[in-house]
């Protein structure tokens, strides 16, 4: 059974290609996570569910259409971005995180498994001057901050099935966080996923127009 296994459970319609980038993230995280540590070591044999898996959480609340701009805020070692741009070749990500070593790791994975719709840059959200159709993350900081630092980074015009907005990978009681946000949806992964780790995993989803 390979190491990615987990990921064609859920997702069995993968190409050829796909599975090929899926199972090669593993041999790079672990080459390049023992230079530059942006995966915990106790968390490395856990690759495939606690970091590619949970990232597809994103893809089981939609299935970005080719032409869609995604801004991944706070990528650290590429999650979620790697794995959903290996999922979804024909969107287009901008991989962000302030910390350069670990924007150099994004760029040495995205190039070892071939991505050609994967851009990383060491910036400040802040200071990014373009607008996507969806800014995703996960758990880079709380909820209302991130919307601060995102808000108007989305382009108005819709092209996928929900409006234009934030995907965020959060877990725990989000209640207070969220208080503000009566638009807000949250989905639990748990209805997707059967592993224990997704018992408390969450993807908020905020339209923003």
């Amino acid at each position: 059974m390979s190491r990615s296994q987990i990921i064609h459970t859920y997702f069995p319609d993968l190409t050829p290609l796909q599975t090929d980038q899926f199972e090669q993230l593993y041999d790079l995280y672990v080459d390049w996570n023992a230079k530059i540590n942006v995966i915990s070591r106790k968390d490395i044999n856990l690759l495939y569910e606690h970091h590619v898996l949970h990232s597809l959480g994103i893809a089981k609340i939609i299935q970005f259409r080719p032409g869609t701009k995604v801004m991944d805020v706070g990528t650290g070692g590429g999650f979620p971005g790697i794995p959903l741009a290996i999922l979804f070749p024909e969107t287009t990500f901008l991989l962000v995180d302030s910390i350069g070593k670990k924007i150099k790791v994004v760029q040495e994975v995205a190039a070892g498994v071939g991505l050609k719709n994967v851009t990383a840059v060491q910036q400040r959200v802040e200071d990014i001057d373009q607008k996507f159709d969806f800014v995703i993350s996960r758990a880079v900081t709380n909820f209302p901050e991130f919307y601060r630092w995102t808000k108007y980074k989305t382009i108005p015009l819709n092209k996928n099935q929900l409006p234009n907005g934030i995907l965020y990978l959060k877990g725990g009681d989000l209640g207070e966080e969220l208080k503000d946000f009566p638009r807000a949806k949250t989905i639990e992964l748990k209805d997707f996923f059967k592993e224990e780790f997704f018992d408390t995993k969450k993807v908020v989803y905020l339209p923003l127009k």
